[in-house]
C-alpha cells in the first residue's frame, strides 16, 4: 500500500508529468479565459496528444487544462466583465465592479487563491473519503435531485436583493426558456417553432455570453454614441492583503465543501455550485449589502466553489465509472484509452497509477496558484487596452466563441438575440443572474420531478418520504420564507 502511495507520488513529480502539467495548466488558463472555449473542448483537443504517453503523465496534462480552464473563466469575467466559462458567471456579480474601482489585482488575487483552495479541498475529498461520498451520491434518486434543484432556484432571492419581483420575472423567463427542445420524458417538440436548430434547446454558451458579454458592449456603445466620456480604467497596484485572507478562512472551506459536494452529484455542475455557494456567502456576511457592488467575499465564495467541482466530480468517475457531465465523460474515454477502466477493482489493480493521477491532481492545483498569480500580473494591463478596442475584441472573441460551442452559426444568432435580451434587462433593471442560473436548473427540476412522480404514481408525498430531499426541502422554505420576511422589513422601513 505505502510501496504504491510513493510510486505514485515519484511518477506525478517526474520531470515529464510536471512539464506536461505545466503545458495542461497553462492551455487551460487560456483556453478558459477566451469566451466560448470550454474546459471540455480543451480537454478532448488534448487527448490526441496523450497518445502513447504514460498514463501518469498523459493524466497530469489532462488535470492540468481541466482545472485550469475551470480557473481561467475568471480572468475575463473580472477583467472585462464577459465570463470565459459559463461556471464563472457568477464571479461577474462582483469582479467587474472591483475592476471598476481599480481593484483588478484584488479580485484576480482573491480568484487564483481561493481557486487553489477549493482544488486542494476537493483533493483532499477524492482521497480520503471518495468511496463513502461516492456511494452517497449514487443514494440520490428523482425526488433528491429535484430538491437539490430547487435549493439551487432559492438563490434567486440572493441575486434578486431590492428588486424581488423583477428577479422572479427573470427567473420565470429563464426556466420558460430551458423547456425549448426535446420533452425530458415523453420526446415531444416543445417550442422549437419546427426549427431543427431548436431540437437540442437553447446552448448555454451563445446564452451566457450574449447576456452578459454582449450586452455590456451595447451599454458602451450607448454611452459612445450619447458622447459620455468613457472612464479610464487603471492598473490596479496592490494585491490582496493578509487581513482579505484571514477574514475569509470560513468562506473559502463552506464554498469549496458545497463545490465539492455539488461536483459529486452527477449533472449538477459547476455553474449551480457557484451560485449556491455565492447565496451563502451573502446569507452568512457581516455585511450583506456589499454583494453585488464589489466585494471579494463573492470572488471567494464563487472561485473555491468552482475549482471545488473539480475533484467531486472526478469521486463518482474514480471510484464507480459514472460520468457527471460531458468533460468527465471525456476523462472517463481517457481512462479507458489508457486500459484502465474505472471502478472499485481499479484502486486494486492499478493502485500505483491510481495514485499517480491523484497526486497530479493535486500538482494541478498547485501549478493553478503558481501559474495564476503570474499570469493575472501580465493580463491585469487588459484595462489599459483603449475601450473601442477592447470591446472589439470581446465581441470578435464572443462571435468566435458562440459559433465554436456547435459549429453553428445559428448561435451566433442566439448570441446576438441574448445579447439585445440583455441590454433591455439592463436599462429596465431586471437582474440577469436570475435568468441563467434558472436556464440551467430549470431541465434538471423538471426531468426529475416528472421522472418522481411516474415511479410514484402521481403520489406527491414521495418527495417528502425520503429523508434526504424533506431535509433539503426543508431548508429550502425557511430560505424562501426569511427572504420574504426580509423584503417585507425593508420595505416597511422604506415606508417609515
Amino acid at each position: 500500500m505505502l510501496a504504491n502511495i510513493l510510486d505514485g507520488i515519484m511518477n506525478a513529480i517526474s520531470m515529464g508529468s510536471l512539464l506536461a502539467n505545466l503545458m495542461g495548466v497553462t492551455l487551460g488558463i487560456i483556453f478558459g479565459a477566451l469566451p466560448g472555449l470550454t474546459a471540455a473542448m480543451g480537454v478532448a483537443l488534448l487527448i490526441p496528444l496523450t497518445f502513447g504517453m504514460p498514463a501518469v503523465e498523459a493524466f497530469s496534462a489532462l488535470l492540468g487544462m481541466y482545472v485550469g480552464a475551470i480557473y481561467g473563466g475568471c480572468i475575463t469575467a473580472i477583467l472585462v466583465g464577459t465570463p470565459g466559462t459559463v461556471s464563472a458567471a457568477a464571479t461577474m456579480l462582483e469582479g467587474p465592479a472591483l475592476t471598476a474601482r481599480g481593484e483588478s489585482r484584488r479580485a484576480l488575487d482573491m480568484a487564483t487563491i481561493a481557486s487553489f483552495v477549493g482544488g486542494i479541498v476537493s483533493a483532499l475529498a477524492l482521497i480520503f473519503i471518495a468511496p463513502m461520498l461516492a456511494r452517497a451520491a449514487m443514494s440520490f434518486g428523482a425526488p433528491e435531485y429535484f430538491a437539490v434543484a430547487v435549493f439551487g432556484l432559492t438563490v434567486v432571492a440572493s441575486l434578486s436583493s431590492g428588486h424581488l419581483v423583477k428577479g422572479l420575472i427573470s427567473a420565470l423567463a429563464g426556466l420558460f426558456l430551458a423547456t425549448i427542445g426535446l420533452d425530458p420524458v415523453t420526446g415531444d417538440m416543445r417550442n422549437t417553432f419546427d426549427n431543427p436548430n431548436l431540437f437540442n434547446g437553447l446552448s448555454l454558451v451563445p446564452v451566457l455570453v450574449g447576456l452578459f458579454a454582449v450586452s455590456q458592449v451595447l451599454v458602451t456603445i450607448e454611452d459612445v454614441v450619447r458622447g459620455v466620456s468613457l472612464k479610464e480604467s487603471t492598473v490596479s497596484k496592490h494585491g490582496i492583503s493578509l487581513k482579505d485572507l484571514t477574514g475569509n478562512v470560513v468562506n473559502f472551506i463552506r464554498s469549496s465543501v458545497i463545490g465539492t459536494l455539488i461536483g459529486i452529484i452527477p449533472a449538477t455542475g459547476a455553474s449551480a455550485a457557484t451560485f449556491i455557494a455565492y447565496g451563502e456567502a451573502k446569507r452568512f456576511s457581516k455585511h450583506p449589502e456589499a454583494f453585488g457592488k464589489g466585494t471579494l467575499e463573492g470572488v471567494a465564495a464563487t472561485e473555491s466553489s468552482n475549482n471545488g467541482v473539480t475533484g467531486g466530480a472526478l469521486i463518482p468517475l474514480m471510484t464507480l465509472g459514472v460520468p457527471g457531465d460531458v468533460l468527465t465523460a471525456i476523462l472517463l474515454g481517457a481512462l479507458m484509452i489508457q486500459g484502465l477502466t474505472p471502478g472499485p477493482l481499479l484502486f486494486q489493480e492499478y493502485g500505483a497509477t491510481v495514485n499517480g493521477i491523484f497526486a497530479s491532481f493535486f500538482v494541478s492545483n498547485i501549478l493553478i496558484l503558481v501559474v495564476g498569480l503570474i499570469a493575472v500580473r501580465i493580463l491585469g494591463k487588459v484595462v489599459l487596452v483603449p475601450t473601442a478596442i477592447l470591446m472589439s475584441v470581446v465581441l470578435t472573441l464572443c462571435a468566435i466563441g458562440s459559433f465554436a460551442a456547435n459549429n453553428s452559426t445559428f448561435d451566433i444568432g442566439v448570441m446576438a438575440a441574448f445579447g439585445l435580451l440583455g441590454y433591455l434587462m439592463l436599462k429596465a433593471g431586471f437582474p440577469q443572474p436570475p435568468m441563467l442560473l434558472a436556464m440551467i436548473l430549470g431541465p434538471l427540476a423538471e426531468s426529475n420531478f416528472r421522472r418522481a412522480l411516474s415511479l410514484s404514481r402521481d403520489d406527491f408525498s414521495t418527495f417528502f418520504t425520503s429523508p434526504i430531499s424533506c431535509v433539503i426541502l426543508a431548508v429550502s422554505a425557511c430560505v424562501v420564507l426569511k427572504t420574504i420576511w426580509d423584503e417585507y422589513r425593508g420595505c416597511k422601513r422604506e415606508a417609515v
